[in-house]
């Protein structure tokens, strides 16, 4: 996030969190009302906390989006007074069928309807650019999304032609850096990680760069 909290048209404070771990394979990126969001965001991580040991196993990336979901919906009464929260959620799938990307990312709106999003396939347009060890190179994706509104129906759509950039630095697993960004439709531009940031460490794997 920008790190940034308004109160009224003040800038209260330019240093606050947007982004926490909720686990140890996904991300929630906070959006409205900080009090109510930091709060949400801690009770979701303890609640995933003593799913794990009470269960032995880790919940789903699909019960994590629902679960975050219902705590949204609970918000309700307050976002109709403008107190609202709308969290990104991002994660690993564990559970990714073969073949498709187990990245996921999750959008909300204040009713708790939440949209997952993830790259089916893409292109790249133009050449590929090195500068100072960082690779650059752009094109088009489509995105696959899939969610349910705040009644349960499940909505599907394909965007396709999502303009994307990519940079990417060599070296393996906490070597190596990437940043993604794409320009969703209804949603502007998005990255990973938040677009004030700059590179994020590669977790797992390796990134080749070649003249």
């Amino acid at each position: 996030g920008d790190r940034r909290a308004t109160m009224g048209n003040m800038i209260s404070s330019r240093d606050i969190e947007k982004v926490y771990p909720a686990d140890s394979y996904s991300v929630i990126g906070i959006a409205g009302a900080a009090g109510i969001a930091i709060e949400m965001v801690k009770l979701f991580q303890v609640e995933l906390e003593h799913y794990e040991k009470i269960e032995g196993l880790t919940l789903s990336l699909d019960g994590k989006a629902n679960r975050l979901a219902q705590m949204i919906r609970s918000n309700l009464a307050a976002a109709m007074q403008g107190l609202a929260v709308v969290p990104l959620f991002a994660g690993y799938d564990l559970d990714a069928a073969p073949g498709t990307s187990p990245g996921r990312i999750f959008g909300y709106d204040v009713t708790g309807g939440n949209y997952g999003y993830f790259v089916a396939k893409g292109s790249v347009s133009g050449p590929v650019t090195l500068s100072g060890g960082i690779a650059s190179f752009s094109g088009t994706a489509t995105i696959h999304v899939v969610g349910k509104t705040s009644t349960g129906d499940v909505l599907t759509a394909t965007v396709p032609n999502v303009p994307y950039t990519s940079r990417q630095t060599a070296g393996g697993a906490g070597v190596a850096t990437h940043r993604l960004e794409v320009v969703l439709p209804g949603f502007g531009p998005m990255a990973f990680p938040a677009l004030d940031k700059d590179m994020a460490p590669l977790k797992s794997g390796h990134i080749t760069i070649r003249r």
